[in-house]
């Protein structure tokens, strides 16, 4: 485990996350709420997110193990899965997907439930946000380095939780063009990532083969 793999772990975490646009659709799951009672919604859906995730860096390679499923071959999957989500971002396909997902809950759900579903599920711990976190645990192998990587998903969740408290004033300043610059920039990321997941996962393969 190194700083610049904590660093990359960090900044795919954050990239999945996407908080300028998390920001926004959690606005429009929190219609009325007071500024305390939004706090309360984001903490509760973020800790459900980041236990969900931490149990998946424990894990995963169990669960995947038990399928029958290598780490080689799920590098690779997860990559192009990852690759989707970055190209749903660079053409706002994904903040549209998420916002319906958003409208479903507020009509079904009681607001209450929004922390779980859909904040928690899907929008933060989603199958993109699994995946990631699947992979990132391939890297993080020793006990140790899977201590690195719960710090890094609880320092994700606190980032993402900053930028849900203040949603209200970073949507008016970044503003519609500013939201969809950096998401764009975000994905532009996520994808260059994704294909550095297949390349190894190839890598790996072929010099196992």
């Amino acid at each position: 485990m190194t700083v610049e793999t904590l660093v990359n772990a960090f900044i795919t975490l954050i990239v999945m996350y996407d908080p300028p646009g998390m920001a926004a659709i959690f606005l429009g799951l929190t219609v009325g709420m007071t500024g305390a009672e939004r706090a309360q919604v984001a903490l509760r859906g973020i800790v459900l997110a980041t236990v969900l995730l931490i149990i998946f860096a424990l894990a995963g390679s169990t669960i995947l193990a038990a399928l029958g499923i290598s780490l080689d071959a799920f590098r690779i999957a997860g990559g192009i899965l990852l690759f989707v989500i970055a190209f749903e971002m660079i053409f706002e396909k994904r903040q549209e997907r998420h916002e319906k997902s958003a409208e479903r809950a507020v009509t079904k759900d009681h607001i209450a439930n929004i922390a779980v579903f859909p904040l928690a599920i899907p929008l933060i711990a989603g199958p993109g946000a699994i995946s990631a976190t699947i992979l990132l645990a391939g890297t993080f192998a020793s006990p140790l380095d899977r201590i690195g990587l719960i710090g890094v998903l609880i320092a994700a969740g606190l980032v993402l939780f900053g930028s849900l408290v203040i949603s209200d004033r970073l949507d008016k300043m970044l503003g519609n063009t500013g939201r969809a610059i950096l998401t764009r920039l975000l994905g532009v990321l996520l994808a260059a990532l994704s294909v550095q997941f297949v390349v190894d996962g190839l890598k790996q393969s072929l010099f196992a083969a």
